[in-house]
């Protein structure tokens, strides 16, 4: 095993400006979910030009690609990147920043896509050295709900033939470049949409007592939900409710007669998780009435919490400690974000890992989701070889 795992540490140096190149042109052309159109032919025509059969078109805009070892059916695993962009305003001046306005890789998922198929070439090179196959899923949509994992699965992407194992890799700017992290067991929460919709009766904010005042209403309702939380939740069950969106159209002298809220629920645990759209509900709806308002309220089911396989993540841990040293692979906490991989994890024992992308020392620090985000760009040859590694240390 430690000659294989040389010719992968040696192949990812030989690779690796492809790959930078690769992740420029992806970033650069953003595209938003299920409309990843470019980005989906970009991928096909690499697989092609690697010599790696592939199929386009599943979930609308995601590519498969399959790499066969000797003996191909014994054993399947399969790779996960994701390929949609966010609506942001990229503010980076790099050459390679967004040609297309208001949208920009700020999730990294260029990052996702250019290592894979670098892991692809690596894995392609070398397929005559493991038995078993690998299958190479480049998914869309992982940013809008209800995303692009569930529809590929049920295309059937997980079968034809039927996945053994999946990993998947995701940036992580909090953590230095050459590190990555693992966590057991639970990792993300589970996210769903909350939906208010205050109705008072608006008028003359100099009138009040003519009024039913929806801003008021909907003021109160969101102090008592975050009581839902501090006074239901169990501790040993981490749980958030948070409102990001407040939208009351009225002026300084004019009330109005609807409110809307938005909000998440993330949490990692299935009753609770019911629990809590029940107590939501009972709760703004009951304000709402005893004010003289209504309040329509609809919660959208998101996505589950993700588990990483126990026996499949501590192997990954050890492999990965192999290949890039032991005080290279952290522990890391749970996460109240959330990810539609998700959904791959309940079909098959999974192992979902942070990438190491952040440079203290190069300023490359801002987080995820935001206008200035970057990576540290050596984190792409760590990556496609470690995820390549981690395949071969599957396959044997």
């Amino acid at each position: 095993m430690n000659s294989i795992k040389q010719k992968i540490k040696e192949l990812s140096k030989d690779y690796f400006s492809e790959i930078v190149k690769i992740r420029r042109h992806i970033h650069s052309n953003p595209e938003l979910s299920f409309e990843e159109y470019k980005t989906s032919d970009f991928i096909a025509s690499r697989l092609k030009e690697y010599g790696i059969p592939y199929q386009q078109g599943i979930a609308k805009t995601g590519v498969v690609g399959i790499i066969k070892g000797k003996n191909p059916d014994s054993k399947i695993i399969a790779l996960r990147a994701d390929m949609d962009a966010l609506s942001i305003n990229e503010k980076n001046t790099c050459e390679y920043k967004s040609q297309n306005q208001g949208v920009m890789h700020a999730c990294g998922h260029d990052a996702h896509i250019a290592s894979l198929l670098g892991t692809a070439k690596i894995l392609n090179e070398l397929k005559n050295e493991f038995k078993g196959s690998v299958k190479l899923i480049f998914q869309p949509s992982e940013e809008f709900y209800p995303g692009g994992a569930i529809r590929m699965i049920k295309e059937g992407v997980m079968k034809n033939p039927k996945v053994n194992k999946i990993f998947a890799q995701h940036v992580e700017p909090e953590m230095e470049v050459g590190k990555v992290g693992m966590k057991s067991d639970m990792y993300m929460a589970s996210t769903d949409e909350v939906y208010l919709t205050i109705k008072g009766k608006g008028g003359h904010a100099a009138l009040p007592d003519k009024l039913v005042d929806p801003i008021v209403i909907a003021s109160n309702i969101i102090i008592s939900l975050q009581q839902i939380v501090s006074r239901n939740a169990s501790p040993s069950v981490p749980t958030v409710l948070s409102f990001g969106r407040i939208i009351g159209e009225g002026r300084t002298n004019v009330i109005p007669d609807v409110v809307k809220v938005d909000g998440t629920i993330r949490t990692f645990n299935e009753p609770w998780r019911k629990e809590i759209h029940k107590k939501i509900k009972a709760t703004a709806q009951s304000i709402a009435k005893n004010a003289g308002g209504s309040c329509d309220v609809r919660i959208a089911h998101g996505y589950p919490f993700l588990v990483n396989d126990k026996k499949t993540t501590e192997k990954a841990r050890k492999s990965a400690q192999d290949f890039l040293g032991k005080e290279n692979v952290l522990d890391i906490d749970l996460r109240m974000t959330a990810e539609d991989f998700s959904y791959f994890a309940d079909n098959a024992p999974a192992c979902f890992y942070r990438l190491g992308t952040g440079n203290k020392k190069q300023g490359i620090t801002s987080s995820l989701h935001s206008s200035t985000f970057e990576i540290d760009e050596k984190s792409l040859e760590i990556g496609m070889g470690l995820m390549a590694w981690l395949v071969v240390c599957e396959l044997g």
